[in-house]
């Protein structure tokens, strides 16, 4: 859809009355937000199954091979950004912006081809037990348990989640029971990513605005917006060897190397510091003169600030993404059993969404309280920073909380995979253990007995 509505139907004519072509404006709004709910189905779609793909391939390895895998994983991911940058951005704001929409369209029929011919490789059969349903139905389950007031039936429990179980009147086995109370043991995580998750949304959108308004020339070159994504891009291709350089170092002299958990802690803090220096060069764009700049046809009055200037939030918040995202995909999988560890992927994907969504509310609140006077036609008139400013409030609280409870992430050293067998069956193993052995006292002390008689 999005080519369509790109394309420019004033150039094609049908006849000596040189009667145009072209879609009327409710169509292309029509045919537009069609083609962006397509395209956001379609991304979430590629997520949900890469998370559980990674998850099947994976079972087996160790902690610095898992760091690794998912390291490299995500330079791959950002790689591939790179190259959409530099090279459908400048298409799409100096040679044609249809054809920055028909390059997406012609890779992604590429892909479906590809997909198809190496559809055998790519099918994988879930684990029993490890549904999705089956873990919703663990909570709503428990949720009905308490809602009913069964405690008469089932007696005092340690967590809320025990009342799903079997020999508490609920629904579901105790292995099932417990792997869910794993999982719920990662939301604090999950929660506390939301808002990362919306400092990084920033650069498509509070960063691009500053950037559009900056001076996008070079001498006499007009830089594409998407530049300054380079930039936030770059940390993540130089910052994965780097990890992987001093993690084998560490495993090397015997020395353990940084917790998954403090690599978070660390990203937390270079967003915090993210949006605190971009509302700062915010004030610092305010500062300069207004100057007329060109962009797809249209000329804005912007400030006549470079737009380098603004690289330093931009590298910042690249380093945070490049020391959250592998440290959280690591914890997520390490710390669950291996018949949820797809849907543990899922739920953190999940956070990343979520958090995309807690920073459009967020701006539209700042938007709507102050009354719309933070965004205004004219950028130089707005309070940009002010948004910056909160949002480096939020997330220096959130860093804070995050590293009150990062202690229950530190060992990582159990991997879940006792808890495959429930607690229930392996005291009924003891017992079993317990028979066996008197039964064996008793033996022997019958034939001691028989041997003495005789």
């Amino acid at each position: 859809m999005l080519p369509v509505v790109a394309f420019p139907f004033e150039d094609f004519y049908i006849d000596n009355h040189h009667m145009t072509h072209q879609l009327e404006p409710r169509e292309q709004q029509i045919l537009f937000y069609i083609g962006l709910l397509a395209a956001a189905l379609g991304i979430g779609g590629i997520r949900a199954i890469l998370c559980p793909m990674g998850a099947y391939n994976l079972q087996g390895y160790n902690q610095h091979q898992l760091m690794s895998f998912f390291n490299w994983f995500y330079w791959l991911v950002n790689l591939n950004s790179i190259v959409v940058c530099l090279g459908i951005a400048y298409i799409q704001q100096s040679v044609a912006k249809n054809l920055g929409f028909l390059i997406p369209f012609t890779s992604v029929l590429l892909v479906l081809l590809a997909i198809h011919m190496m559809r055998n490789n790519l099918t994988f059969k879930p684990k029993k037990g490890g549904s999705l349903l089956t873990t919703l139905g663990v909570f709503l389950n428990s949720l009905k348990m308490c809602c009913l007031h069964y405690r008469h039936l089932s007696g005092d429990v340690a967590s809320w989640l025990d009342r799903a179980k079997e020999n508490n009147g609920g629904r579901y086995s105790e292995t099932h029971v417990e792997n869910v109370k794993v999982l719920a043991k990662l939301f604090p995580l999950y929660g506390l990513q939301l808002l990362f998750r919306a400092c990084i949304t920033q650069i498509p959108s509070g960063y691009y605005i500053q950037t559009m308004n900056s001076n996008l020339h070079l001498s006499d070159l007009l830089l594409p917006i998407g530049v300054m994504n380079v930039i936030s891009i770059l940390p993540l291709l130089l910052l994965a060897p780097l990890i992987e350089c001093v993690m084998t170092c560490c495993l090397s002299v015997e020395k353990n190397p940084l917790a998954p958990a403090k690599f978070i802690t660390l990203g937390h803090v270079c967003a915090t510091l993210s949006v605190l220096a971009a509302g700062l060069c915010e004030l610092h764009r305010k500062a300069y003169p207004l100057v007329e700049q060109t962009l797809s046809g249209k000329t804005l009055q912007v400030s006549s600030m470079p737009c380098f200037v603004l690289a330093p939030q931009y590298i910042l918040l690249g380093l945070a993404e490049a020391l959250v995202t592998p440290a959280c995909s690591l914890i997520s999988f390490q710390l669950t059993p291996s018949h949820i560890r797809g849907i543990s992927l899922h739920f953190l994907t999940l956070s990343y969404g979520g958090g995309c969504f807690l920073g459009a509310v967020i701006v539209q609140l700042v938007h709507l309280l102050p009354g719309g006077n933070f965004y205004p036609n004219v950028l130089h008139d707005g309070n940009l920073e002010r948004f910056f400013f909160l949002m480096a409030a939020l997330m220096a609280i959130n860093t804070v909380v995050f590293w009150r409870v990062s202690c229950r992430y530190i060992d990582l050293s159990v991997r879940g995979k006792a808890l495959t067998i429930s607690p229930l069956t392996e005291t009924l193993l003891h017992y079993k253990a317990c028979l066996r052995f008197y039964d064996t006292m008793d033996r022997s002390y019958t034939n001691a007995s028989i041997e003495s008689i005789l």
